[in-house]
């Protein structure tokens, strides 16, 4: 019998050359399978029972908040099913076992519109009023990410990760490689949003070509997620902006400030790469303007005279 580790190598191959997972999924499914190998009893898996099974999960409870735990069950749910599927196991434990939890609805933080606006003015004054040529153009980079981030809701993975030949500025669109490398087409709306990315590829032209990304730094690599919040928290700093702003919170207010203008979900649902019309169904949750604005204005109550 293959050992626990050998087994799991396997599975993460298999994960990659059969199922196409990316890099992300997979270093998850190594960092949870590596977890669950060393908490549990060390036993074949073939021998595994499923109350050693409802102990880890016990245990999990105890360190981690429910979505955490959520996804390393699958994780290892999935690695039992593979090992199921390879007839490794005669019999999968977790078959046995009654899994169900609350998760408690965690509504996604926006940003108030006036604050982006003044977040984007911060740092268009910035770059007018940058004294060197590095700082100029480190603005105009900046403004073309924010913008960038909001005009589409795009992740901040999928941002750092664009190429140059998916953003084509004659037609105003982005090819965008979401989870599990799904692809989407999104449409920029905005004249100002295209033409700061235009002015943005002219200026960086040589660190692009270098790199192959659209977006780079001055020293012709690739704009990390990490440097992008920084950026963020600088600009958020020189405005005095009292929250904060995180990469994805900008993927939240474009959602919801689309659900507030009488958007169909559905047309949500695709632009934000979304599989499950399940997992956009959230912002319904926060569109609270709106819902004030109709129950003001619609509620028959408004027409009483006492």
């Amino acid at each position: 019998m293959d050992t626990t580790q050998t087994l799991i190598e396997n599975y993460l191959a298999y994960c990659s050359s059969q199922k196409r997972l990316d890099e992300k999924t997979l270093k998850a499914y190594r960092i949870d399978l590596r977890q669950f190998s060393e908490q549990t009893p060390p036993v074949e898996l073939p021998a595994l029972s499923s109350a050693a099974l409802e102990a880890y999960i016990a245990a999990l409870h105890k360190q981690y908040k429910p979505k955490t735990v959520k996804r390393k069950i699958a994780s290892v749910k999935a690695f039992f099913h593979y090992l199921e599927y390879k007839d490794i196991l005669i019999r999968n434990p977790f078959n046995k076992l009654q899994i169900r939890f609350r998760e408690p609805a965690i509504l996604p933080k926006t940003i108030p519109l006036p604050v982006v606006e003044t977040f984007l003015t911060t740092i268009y004054k910035q770059r007018k009023t940058a004294t060197t040529l590095y700082q100029k153009r480190n603005a105009l980079r900046d403004a073309a990410v924010a913008e960038l981030l909001f005009a589409t809701g795009m992740r901040i993975s999928e941002l750092c990760t664009l190429k140059s030949h998916d953003v084509n500025l004659y037609d105003g669109t982005i090819l965008i490689y979401g989870k599990g490398d799904k692809e989407r087409r999104i449409q920029i709306g905005s004249d100002e949003v295209i033409h700061i990315l235009s002015e943005y590829r002219h200026d960086f032209h040589t660190e692009i070509e270098g790199c192959h990304h659209f977006f780079a730094n001055q020293a012709g690599r690739a704009l990390s997620d990490q440097s992008v919040r920084r950026m963020i928290t600088k600009y958020s700093s020189l405005a005095a902006i009292d929250l904060h702003i995180t990469p994805h919170m900008f993927r939240h207010t474009f959602a919801t400030s689309l659900l507030e203008a009488d958007v169909d979900i559905r047309y949500i649902q695709e632009m934000l790469g979304h599989s499950s019309i399940n997992v956009t169904q959230i912002y319904t949750h926060v569109a609270v303007a709106k819902q004030r604005n109709i129950l003001a204005t619609k509620h028959p109550r408004k027409d009483f005279h006492i």
